[in-house]
């Protein structure tokens, strides 16, 4: 038997050169670097803009497959998007006022849409066939499926949000404390919350179950247009700008009440906030007839 070679790191170096020959003939895929790439945090979040409403952009709402997005506007129309594409798919037309808040049901079967005209239309969204329910003796500025889809919450000008029972359009029960219009409603994941927005500057938290006002946040500078819940209901997004002067989106930690993030962008008044089903996404709907989509989770 013959004895090992003693220049070891000579032979040691020639295989290892061998080595790499035989990689690259077979095209392996290269080795991943030790070290994790930092992400160049100058790229701006901002994914795509959506054009094609006509006046301001007041609400939307995605599918609950995260596949379509619904925007209401100033121009008295609903418009679907493909959310991949930005394509626009279908325009909702029969309010006769302006349309200021959109949602979809769970089961994505139904899109409700709140309006300037006193009312509150249930479209089915696979043919466009619409239900009206009237109760608030002022403007809806916003509706909100619960998570089961069997209540409708609705904020309006007469500063009240009213939950109603979708099945047969009667109102349930009336929620009192806001100084001003309430702009925006939403129901936490899990239904047991509902988070108000309102002109008197503030973010009202509330029990369903009971009406018990839990917690007020504060923070904009100005009325707080819109709020919306992130799917796993850690985060509270809130838009902002009822007279110009905050043009920001707020993002909070429900758990402390504490303010955690403030992108801003828009030129105009926010006028609507919404999650992407997946949380990985927030869409806002502004004054300056613009949406932006944001990336803000992993």
């Amino acid at each position: 038997m013959g004895r090992l070679p003693r220049n070891r790191p000579a032979n040691t170096r020639v295989i290892l050169q061998r080595l790499d020959e035989i990689e690259r003939q077979l095209k392996l895929p290269p080795k991943q670097p030790s070290v994790v790439p930092q992400i160049n945090s100058s790229v701006s979040p901002l994914d795509k803009t959506l054009t094609g409403h006509s006046g301001q952009v007041y609400s939307l709402a995605y599918s609950p497959d995260g596949r379509y997005l619904a925007s209401g506007s100033k121009d008295r129309t609903i418009k679907i998007w493909e959310v991949a594409t930005g394509k626009g798919l279908r325009t909702l037309t029969g309010h006769s006022g302006v349309v200021l808040s959109v949602a979809y049901s769970p089961d994505g079967r139904y899109l409700a849409s709140g309006s300037q005209d006193k009312t509150i239309k249930i479209w089915e969204t696979a043919t466009g066939k619409v239900r009206t329910l009237t109760g608030h003796y002022m403007t809806f500025w916003s509706v909100a499926y619960s998570p089961d889809g069997r209540y409708l919450a609705s904020g309006s000008s007469d500063k009240t949000i009213k939950i109603w029972e979708t099945a047969t359009g009667t109102e349930l029960r009336t929620l009192t404390g806001h100084s001003m219009t309430v702009w925006s409603v939403a129901y936490s994941p899990d239904g047991r919350y509902l988070a108000s927005a309102s002109s008197d500057k503030t973010i009202k938290i509330w029990e369903v179950a009971t009406g018990k006002q839990l917690r007020t946040l504060t923070g904009h500078s100005d009325g707080v247009l819109s709020v919306a819940y992130s799917p796993d209901g850690r985060y509270l997004a809130s838009g902002s700008g009822d007279n110009s002067s905050d043009k920001t989106i707020k993002i909070w930690e429900v758990a402390t009440g504490k303010e955690f993030r403030t992108p801003t962008g828009h030129s105009e008044v926010v006028r609507s906030v919404v999650y992407s089903p997946d949380g990985r996404y927030l869409a806002s709907g502004s004054q300056d007839n613009t949406i932006k989509i944001w990336r803000v989770g992993q």
